[in-house]
């Protein structure tokens, strides 16, 4: 069986594409998709279960009769990501990509870019078109 982390935020139509193209890429039959979503700030101690893209994603694997855990980290994605990677010991991760200038990597950091390099597993990165086109 494989395991596929996919690193989730609050993007329904992010989370559409990780989990159409996970569904779409591996055998139904013999995959695991382990849904992350990373709090980064909690101060109401909201569960992975409550957060509506995360919801959106496993409804899509299920329904392609793949097999889905349900994961939650705390502080920087990234970091989260591959942490929860390394604990699970997944085959591959699955992120999603948002168009960002130059600049804005430059300020704000890109999850996908530091996952990438902070791994040894293959990263899968799906990108979602500019008005959410999939």
């Amino acid at each position: 069986m494989k395991h596929v982390l996919l690193g989730i935020d609050e993007s329904e139509d992010r989370a559409i594409k990780l989990a159409e193209t996970v569904a779409g890429l591996f055998d139904d039959e013999s995959l695991r998709a382990h849904l992350l979503h990373d709090f980064v700030d909690n101060p109401e101690g909201a569960s992975v279960t409550q957060v509506g893209a995360v919801r959106r994603a496993e409804e899509i694997l299920e329904e392609a009769g793949v097999e889905v855990e349900l994961h939650e980290g705390s502080g920087h994605p990234a970091d989260s990501i591959i942490d929860t990677a390394e604990e699970l010991d997944v085959d591959a991760i699955c992120v999603a990509g948002r168009k960002r200038s130059p600049t804005g990597k430059l300020l704000f950091g890109s999850v996908s870019q530091e996952v990438i390099l902070g791994t040894e597993r293959p990263v899968l990165v799906c990108s979602v078109g500019e008005n959410g086109e999939r």
